[in-house]
């Protein structure tokens, strides 16, 4: 594409790593904004018909009202009007005690744990504690791509490892080339995985443990849906013999919680990880408002929220299984995460769908069911159980009403 007069002048300045002179003149669609316009031209060609969303991503719940009583309370107080830099102790200490109270893991909260605006501020900082031009990162797909993103705005590369179904949604680490291990700075994993569901093992860890020594790997585990853990008690990777001497967990306020918006979390492992993400963060940012902090600080000693919100979602989950099951999907319980991973359609009646794109946008365009595709590793929709609901009845209705569309649909798998 070339420059023409319409530009404007600095059109030739923008940075190679968002497009360069060719920044946004591209055609591609992000899937999100995809289903964004779908889910419009559906609700404006049948608007007698109720649009079922699945494909939201994010708590349908507000947090308790001990915590955002916290918020007002703390918000009132003009000790917490300033900067909060890398972090309040309250915060750092209530995380802490959240880890040993939930995981049995010891960490000191002065030197092995710092907050972050949100977990996502922390996967695009990460890179930049260690990747260098043609260093790489590796980074398991399908999944949040942000530490990916920020690995090649600083010039590193990113190799991506296929989740797939007959490896338990795990990756082949040792499938890994050399030449690839030897460049490899970052192994980013997320468990329980977003969007398949999978859980970790300690068996797994440990192997992730072992391939971080061999390789001399640092390993970011993504555990923002670690308390939505459904046929175990929630693992965290510090748990494990090792871990904390090859990496950091990044922890969300978000999933958890049900503190969707309140953008907080915090990055726990290895001193000497965690103080170098805090200087990195440090000119980076200056901290979440401390009365955020205070708020969340009551959330992580509250130990009953995380199992309120759990048990909502895993039974959510049971229904939707059930539900699907009965149009034809292969699908089971996840262990983790409230997203559900199943095998797209390969047809509906005689029309035939490439990929789960498509399948996605002939279910929202011809019922109004609406879910996410992933094509990165076979063709899947994520369905997610964060609809809005104000009870069970409407819950049931839900899924009574999913079932009536979808079973007329003739879909094939």
């Amino acid at each position: 594409m070339s420059v023409t007069a319409s530009d404007p002048w600095f059109q030739t300045l923008f940075a190679d790593r968002i497009g360069g002179a060719n920044y946004g003149k591209g055609t591609d669609i992000y899937k999100f904004e995809k289903i964004k316009r779908a889910k419009r031209k559906a609700l404006a060609d049948h608007p007698e018909r109720k649009l079922l969303d699945f494909g939201i991503g994010e708590n349908d719940d507000m947090a308790d009202v001990s915590v955002r009583e916290a918020l007002t309370r703390e918000a009132n107080k003009v000790e917490n009007r300033g900067y909060a830099d890398n972090g309040i102790q309250n915060y750092k200490d209530a995380a802490a005690e959240f880890m040993q109270r939930q995981f049995g893991v010891t960490l000191d909260p002065v030197t092995e744990i710092c907050h972050c605006i949100g977990s996502k501020p922390a996967y695009a900082m990460l890179p930049a504690v260690f990747i260098n031009p043609a260093d790489v990162t590796l980074m398991t797909v399908p999944g949040y791509p942000v530490a990916g993103t920020w690995t090649r705005y600083l010039g590193g590369e990113v190799v991506r490892l296929p989740l797939l179904e007959k490896n338990g949604f795990f990756p082949d680490l040792d499938g890994i080339p050399a030449e690839v291990r030897k460049r490899a700075k970052l192994l980013v994993i997320n468990y329980p995985n977003s969007p398949t569901g999978a859980v970790a093992t300690k068996d797994f860890y440990k192997r992730v443990i072992e391939f971080a020594h061999a390789n001399q790997i640092v390993i970011v585990q993504d555990a923002a849906h670690i308390l939505l853990s459904y046929k175990e008690p929630p693992l965290s990777f510090l748990q494990v013999d090792g871990a904390k001497e090859v990496g950091v967990e990044v922890h969300s306020m978000s999933k958890g919680f049900n503190m969707i918006g309140w953008r907080l979390g915090f990055v726990a492992g290895h001193p000497k990880i965690v103080q170098a993400y805090a200087d990195v963060k440090d000119n980076s940012d200056s901290g979440q408002f401390m009365a955020v902090q205070h708020a969340a600080a009551q959330a992580l000693r509250t130990a009953e929220i995380p199992v309120q919100v759990r048990t909502k979602y895993q039974r959510r989950l049971e229904k939707l299984v059930a539900a699907l099951k009965q149009v034809g999907f292969k699908c089971e319980m996840p262990g983790g995460t409230y997203f559900l991973y199943a095998a797209a359609p390969k047809a509906a009646g005689d029309i035939a769908f490439g990929n789960a794109e498509a399948a996605s946008q002939y279910l929202i365009h011809e019922q109004s069911v609406c879910c996410v595709p992933w094509d990165d590793a076979g063709a899947y929709l994520r369905f997610s159980v964060t609809y809005i609901a104000k009870d069970e009845a409407e819950e049931d209705a839900l899924m009574a009403e999913t079932v009536a569309r979808l079973k007329g649909m003739n879909l094939k798998f």
